[in-house]
């Protein structure tokens, strides 16, 4: 069986707690360590496939002790590979284990915060939809919410909507940032697009929706404002329809259900619903849209998360004080080594960590980054048992069932 180094640095954090780690620079990681026995708290390693890592190990705290799950995938494996873990469409849900065994992962965990409620705007659906940008085998499936739409928890500062993980086209994990830049070309001008298959627009702008929308709602899209995900939907709305270039019909109302494959859909806000206004059945419009993740080999998947940890080191301002499960993406050095952590907490015997617990922990492990999934209810980690073939969630979950959700990061080998 393949042995991770790493995975030794989780023993000793069975002996101290997490206020006792230290700061410790790059040379003092773990590389050469090898595999101990394990320990009390800690379980023995698996091996869901090769450069493919699984255990469990408890981290004490001084508000309890808190189970720690980890996957550890090696990048350089031939045959292993991370890629999204997706429902089928931006605004789909599926439980973590149910995504993992139709995608043929080894291992999978929940992904990014979605649009899971709507409370303030009542008659309006909740899309189900994710708020941070998504990229699939290299095509951008949708962009960022405005910053104040976004669900979750209270970011730390310089934290954006558009911030992700990632695998690029050149096979290393890493950390960026993805921005929409697409334009709509008509007769009189272009427009510029200001979202893309996302469940909150920016004020103002216009907004494109594919086939890979899905079925939900558009309504929810035009509520809110760029700062308050609770102001009032706009009244200021047009909705244009394209079909193979051309526009066939305009709405006051923003539509549901599919999209087909022919078609696309123009959604615009205050200016943009004027602008939108113009486009009358028979103009054609040529349309364009990617993600830009600046310098660097392009992502080959990636989805919306928060970092943590930059450097082998915390960010300042994390919260210190709520204990939760949490869910967590850490990069290696070199970004040839894949880290999928989920804790257990609020039921059972484990606490939960905070998140400035939960940037020790990856930090721990030998990290340079780390970056923060969502959490709670949504924590999952789904792994293959190499002896049966079963693909089973391992973390504790809350209320004991799976919660649906629209992404996450799936794991496969030897394909």
């Amino acid at each position: 069986m393949k042995r991770f180094p790493r995975l030794a640095a989780v023993a000793v954090l069975a002996a101290v707690s997490l206020a006792a780690v230290p700061a410790r620079p790059a040379a003092a990681r773990p590389e050469t360590a090898r595999p101990q026995e394990p320990r009390p708290g800690a379980s023995r390693p698996e091996e869901p496939a090769p450069g493919v890592g699984y255990r469990e190990f408890t981290v004490p705290t001084s508000h309890g002790s808190a189970r720690v799950h980890l996957v550890e995938v090696d990048l350089r494996t031939p045959g292993v590979r991370a890629d999204l873990l997706y429902p089928g469409s931006v605004s789909g849900r599926a439980p973590v284990s149910q995504m993992a065994r139709r995608q043929g992962a080894v291992a999978a965990m929940n992904g990014d915060f979605f649009h899971m409620v709507e409370s303030q705007h009542p008659g309006i659906a909740a899309t189900g939809s994710p708020s941070g940008p998504e990229v699939k085998d290299g095509r951008a499936l949708k962009a960022a919410v405005p910053e104040g739409q976004r669900f979750g928890w209270k970011p730390p500062a310089g934290d954006s909507a558009r911030d992700v993980v990632g695998v690029g086209t050149d096979g290393k994990a890493r950390s960026g940032r993805l921005k929409l830049v697409g334009r709509v070309e008509t007769p009189a001008g272009r427009l510029a697009l200001g979202g893309y298959n996302q469940y909150a627009l920016p004020v103002g702008s216009v907004g494109l929706f594919t086939s890979q929308w899905g079925s939900a709602s558009r309504a929810r899209a035009v509520c809110g404002t760029d700062k308050s995900r609770s102001a009032p939907c706009s009244e200021e709305v047009y909705e244009v329809t394209v079909r193979r270039g051309e526009v066939v019909s305009g709405s006051d109302t923003p539509g549901s259900g599919p999209v087909d494959a022919d078609t696309q859909i123009l959604l615009g806000r205050e200016a943009g619903a004027e602008a939108l206004r113009d486009l009358v059945p028979g103009t054609r419009v040529r349309i364009s849209y990617d993600l830009d993740s600046g310098p660097g080999a392009p992502f080959r998947f990636a989805l919306g998360a928060h970092t943590v940890l930059r450097g082998h080191r915390p960010l300042p301002g994390l919260d210190a004080r709520t204990a939760e499960p949490r869910s967590a993406v850490g990069i290696g050095e070199g970004g040839d080594a894949l880290f999928l952590l989920v804790t257990d907490g609020r039921e059972g015997t484990s606490t939960g960590l905070t998140v400035r617990e939960l940037a020790d922990v990856l930090r721990s492990l030998g990290c340079v980054e780390g970056l923060y999934m969502d959490g709670g209810a949504s924590s999952t980690l789904a792994v293959r048992d190499r002896a049966t073939g079963t693909v089973a969630v391992r973390n504790h979950l809350q209320q004991g069932q799976e919660r649906r959700v629209p992404n996450g990061i799936a794991i496969t080998a030897g394909r």
